[in-house]
């Protein structure tokens, strides 16, 4: 069962998050506290999403968290997927497909363009799945970051 995230999701959202840096190998990366979740999710202004992904006995299975792009070419919103993750012991049990659908199904009745997300190149399993979906990667676009110091210094004029 796939639901909206509650408030009182956050604990388990950012127990997920966590996980989620564990698995991909940077687990000191992951600094967002409950707190700022929270503010994200729910405060005056929500600037992200989250749907969670249940167990038939109510068990929480994986979340996905994300929030709206705008394409100036199509001249429309879209849904950036931040994060996808379903834990270890209820993955091939169709939870990270339920998530993905309820995000399609979103966007198709909103009228959003598209659906889009970041993956790790090394994690060929998760794009094996994506890929089973239609999904297809954008190998002409390369990411760009500003953080830190360098933002900083962008922003000061350093």
């Amino acid at each position: 069962m796939i639901r909206t995230a509650t408030p009182e999701d956050v604990p388990v959202i950012h127990a997920m998050v966590r996980e989620l840096a564990e698995y991909e190998k940077c687990p000191d990366e992951a600094q967002a506290t409950k707190e700022q979740l929270h503010e994200a999710l729910f405060g005056e202004h929500p600037a992200a999403y989250a749907h969670i992904a249940e167990t038939a006995t109510g068990e929480p299975a994986g979340f996905a968290l994300w929030f709206l792009n705008f394409s100036t070419w199509r001249g429309v919103h879209g849904i950036y997927l931040e994060d996808l993750y379903v834990r270890p012991a209820h993955r091939g049990g169709g939870h990270g497909k339920a998530l993905l659908t309820e995000l399609a199904r979103i966007c198709v009745t909103r009228g959003y363009g598209r659906l889009e997300w970041s993956v790790l190149n090394w994690n060929t399993p998760s794009i094996a799945f994506y890929e089973s979906l239609g999904a297809r990667p954008q190998d002409e676009w390369t990411v760009y970051r500003l953080a830190g110091g360098a933002l900083e210094g962008l922003a000061t004029g350093a």
